[in-house]
């Protein structure tokens, strides 16, 4: 779905930008990582326990990957809203291709834009807020897109992630 932008791509005019982190990085402390541990070790035992080796083998992969961002600074990428789609690092998405979008504002938590793609296999777009002012936002994207005035609350994911401190 998205194109990975090469310089003969055509993207058209920057109506808004700004530059967000790939992922969240949280604070955890002492008392996270005893529960957490524990809990990854009860659920490989308890994979290990039923024969169920492939979901012993995702909750240490889990494990290690939780490990291993965690000592390491997310990347800056940056997020384009053009004329011609959304760019976020170096992926094109062609509004086309997409759905609609909604903002949650809900500061200081939640400052946060999602755009849908039309395929439905494809996960939502999530791009943080910042600072940049959500109207102007709305309002560069309603031009080119429908916005689900429905959604009133980030999805059950990222506040599960966000909560738990996993993303």
């Amino acid at each position: 779905m998205p194109v990975i932008i090469q310089s003969d791509t055509v993207i058209g005019d920057v109506l808004r930008q700004w530059t967000v982190q790939e992922y969240n990085r949280h604070q955890r402390g002492l008392w996270w990582y005893i529960f957490m541990i524990s809990t990854g070790l009860g659920l490989v035992f308890y994979g290990l326990f039923t024969n169920n080796f492939l979901f012993a083998l995702i909750i240490i992969l889990a494990a290690i990957i939780l490990f291993i961002q965690s000592y390491q600074e997310p990347p800056q990428v940056i997020f384009q809203i053009t004329e011609l789609g959304v760019v976020l690092g170096n992926r094109f998405y062609s509004y086309n291709r997409l759905s609609n979008f909604y903002v949650i504002y809900q500061p200081p938590e939640i400052k946060t834009l999602f755009i849908r793609p039309k395929n439905s296999l494809r996960p939502l777009i999530r791009v943080p807020l910042l600072d940049e002012n959500p109207l102007t936002v709305r309002d560069s994207l309603k031009t080119f897109l429908e916005e689900d005035l429905e959604k009133e609350a980030e999805p059950m994911s990222d506040l599960f992630a966000r909560r738990w401190k996993i993303h």
